[in-house]
């Protein structure tokens, strides 16, 4: 409940985020967690981040992906998982607008447990070229437990970089699609 007007004023200025309209909702309840000592990680604005940062809410989703909420941290309203159905025939493409070419690092976001995959594929499209990498999303992501650097790649202005969680090859545990950031390095 607001208290003042305050309270009020911040609260219309807070970006309501919307969960992606192709994905199937969240079958847990609010709070329902497994790690709730984890829950201070949790980032609910990705406005709030440095760089340029683009949620779940924003990509374009290739297949079925599900919400969830049970395994902090995660940024915006939850995090994506693959259902650990359909491997190879899923992915989120993550497509920043960015406002000058240059060098920026990559930062994928993942929650991260022992169900998670070990081996996602995650595709970096930039100026350069692209880049395939496979993570292990069992690890704790080295910044604030939320985000792992995948590297610093130049990128041109504009929408024409992106990056691509899939599920090609993996080991049939949940793939997990949350956000990434982009943060310019220089040029």
């Amino acid at each position: 409940m607001l208290t003042n007007a305050n309270d009020l004023l911040a609260e219309e200025l807070t970006p309501k985020l919307e969960p992606h309209p192709d994905a199937v909702a969240n079958t847990h309840a609010p709070g329902e967690v497994d790690k709730p000592e984890l829950v201070p990680f949790i980032v609910p604005d990705p406005a709030k981040l440095k760089g340029i940062v683009v949620d779940e809410t924003q990509a374009k989703l290739i297949g079925v992906w599900q919400y969830s909420t049970h395994t902090p941290p995660y940024v915006g309203l939850g995090y994506l998982h693959d259902q650990k159905k359909g491997k190879g025939e899923k992915a989120v493409i993550f497509t920043p607008d960015l406002p000058q070419p240059g060098r920026y690092e990559v930062r994928l976001s993942h929650c991260y447990n022992i169900r998670r995959s070990t081996n996602t594929p995650v595709t970096i499209h930039h100026a350069e070229g692209e880049k395939i990498i496979r993570i292990n999303q069992q690890q704790i992501p080295a910044h604030h437990k939320l985000f792992r650097s995948l590297g610093t790649f130049r990128f041109d202005k504009g929408k024409a970089g992106w990056v691509k969680i899939s599920t090609d090859g993996t080991d049939g545990k949940y793939v997990i699609a949350d956000a990434v950031q982009f943060l310019f390095v220089g040029e």
